[in-house]
């Protein structure tokens, strides 16, 4: 490429690259800096004091009465609650998103309009409502509680402010995500190589592995990238329908931006998050890379 060229793409580049570096890059700078800070008196923010990793160190340890360190998990098990949750949301996902996309490609093209058209249609509305709406359907007396205690021999069965709530809600929340890039994989699919692999005598379980799912590929990846990375910072549904007694990443972070008004060890709680999101993708990629190579 020559040099007028080059010019020429990073002049078309530019608005592009001056976006990204003020809107995004500027505002993450910013949160790094604040995390390496004291917490304020009103502010929240000493902007005065030393850089230090004092609030990173609190994320395992804290000081005790005697000035020595002891080691505190208390924020540890609310990033592997996150963790594991985001997962299991990830999974449950995946479990009801891959049927459904799968049968959505086999429609006609009518039949795939409106389906998608079914799909988007929670997005008219806010998330919050949506919550809303499962705190109503999940509640104690309510029509979902009343069914499950009446088939189950054991006592009264708790749907609401626990961890299965909140699994619930995210996996409602975030399921289009997964149903729509596999429905993008699944819409181009070539459905002879099914009819192939029956002919040279694979069952339906054998076509499913080694046929449906290789393809499947590139939308699994997607859709739980597209999952499992917003669920880790999720704080609606889990203030919601997990009541204050199953917290979040997210959570802890709003509480010290909030009530606590902590904003620096609010920033180093972000930034672990960031960090974990980033560390998420980069693995996918290079699976992903490492497949198709």
């Amino acid at each position: 490429m020559t040099t007028p060229s080059l010019a020429r793409t990073a002049l078309l580049m530019s608005p592009a690259l001056v976006v990204i570096l003020f809107l995004v890059g500027a505002p993450l700078g910013l949160m790094a800096w604040i995390s390496l800070l004291d917490k304020g008196g009103n502010s929240g923010v000493d902007w005065a004091s030393a850089a230090s990793p004092a609030n990173y160190v609190r994320l395992a340890w804290e000081e005790d009465f005697d000035g020595t360190m002891i080691l505190n998990t208390s924020y540890l098990a609310i990033f592997l609650r996150s963790v594991v949750q985001a997962g299991v949301t990830t999974a449950l996902s995946l479990l009801f998103g891959l049927p459904v996309a799968l049968w959505m490609a086999g429609l006609s093209r009518t039949g795939r309009e409106i389906m998608l058209l079914v799909i988007t249609i929670p997005f008219w509305t806010n998330l919050l409502v949506r919550n809303y709406a499962w705190l109503i359907i999940l509640r104690e007396d309510g029509w979902t509680a009343q069914f499950v205690n009446a088939i189950l021999p054991f006592g009264p069965v708790q749907l609401l402010y626990n961890d299965i709530a909140v699994a619930i809600g995210l996996t409602y929340s975030f399921l289009p995500f997964m149903i729509l890039p596999l429905y993008a994989v699944f819409e181009k699919f070539d459905w002879r190589l099914l009819e192939a692999a029956h002919d040279l005598g694979a069952n339906r379980r054998r076509a499913l592995t080694r046929v449906v799912l290789p393809i499947a590929t590139p939308g699994i990846v997607a859709g739980c990238l597209l999952v499992f990375i917003p669920c880790l910072g999720a704080f609606v549904t889990p203030a919601l329908l997990g009541g204050g007694r199953t917290l979040m990443l997210g959570n802890v972070i709003q509480m010290q931006f909030g009530a606590s008004r902590n904003w620096p060890f609010g920033a180093a709680l972000a930034v672990v998050l960031l960090a974990v999101m980033l560390i998420a993708m980069t693995g996918m990629a290079l699976w992903r890379n490492r497949r198709t190579a």
